[in-house]
């Protein structure tokens, strides 16, 4: 999932509901080759489901090793880990189905599977309400990761004239998808894919604004979704908080 579903504004009733009921592998850490990777699947918890291990244990040691740590700061903001499973990754779908690229890449909703996934939030703590960024971390096996970004580029020029997100107790209707400004470090990746998206609210009164940016160095994604509790459009993941990222990660991969 990108979105941190149990993050202010329009996904809070969302994440009350279902918590009354609730993208570094090899190539995190060493090689850029995107055939590199575990074979293990990761579960909902984000760890490997064939135990300590196996490859996707060791690629969400790596990916952890790679993410932001509790209370690090990124400029203004700082980072923290969820207190529970981390965000609500398959309440939340696309209609149609070819948009789910936008909504959610969590292995339960999409295809394909991470091997491991590490999930983070950055946001200011002493502000009521206050930009918060989403930011996961997923390690693919063979293609995995080159196949996700496809299907991203894909989703992002087909619903371009908008689509539903189908939540866990309300939906939201996405009224366009446009392109956003790639990161400064672009250049260092193998591929980013940035977007704005223009959401109505759940009262069908009110514009959001979301900003979705998802970098691919090898088999590794790193995904970052800002949003804001307000009509305030915040003009893009902030920049201070992807580059922080970008920087642990390169600096843990070597």
């Amino acid at each position: 999932m990108y979105g941190a579903r149990n993050l202010p504004g329009r996904r809070r009733a969302a994440v009350v509901g279902m918590a009354a009921a609730l993208a570094l592998g090899v190539s995190a850490c060493g090689s850029d080759d995107d055939s590199a990777g575990g074979s293990a699947g990761a579960g909902k918890d984000g760890k490997s489901s064939a135990g300590s291990s196996a490859p996707g244990a060791r690629d969400e040691a790596r990916l952890k090793a790679a993410s932001f740590t509790d209370g690090e700061k990124a400029g203004s903001y700082t980072a923290s880990e969820y207190a529970l499973d981390g965000p609500l990754s398959d309440a939340y779908t696309a209609d149609p189905a070819g948009c789910q690229p936008l909504v959610s890449l969590a292995g339960e909703v999409s295809d394909p599977d991470p091997t491991a996934q590490v999930q983070r939030k950055a946001d200011i703590p002493a502000e009521m309400v206050s930009v918060t960024t989403d930011i996961t971390l997923r390690s693919y096996g063979k293609g995995g990761a080159d196949s996700v970004m496809k299907a991203l580029g894909k989703a992002g020029k087909d619903c371009a004239g908008g689509f539903t997100e189908q939540r866990a107790v309300a939906r939201a209707k996405y009224l366009k998808v446009e392109p956003a400004k790639a990161p400064a470090f672009a250049s260092e990746t193998d591929g980013v894919k940035a977007y704005r998206f223009t959401i109505l609210d759940v009262k069908g009164q009110d514009k959001l604004y979301e900003y979705l940016t998802v970098v691919r160095s090898g088999s590794t994604t790193l995904a970052f979704r800002a949003e804001i509790s307000s009509t305030k459009d915040i003009g893009g993941v902030p920049p201070e908080i992807m580059a922080a990222q970008w920087s642990k990660f390169r600096a843990a991969k070597g």
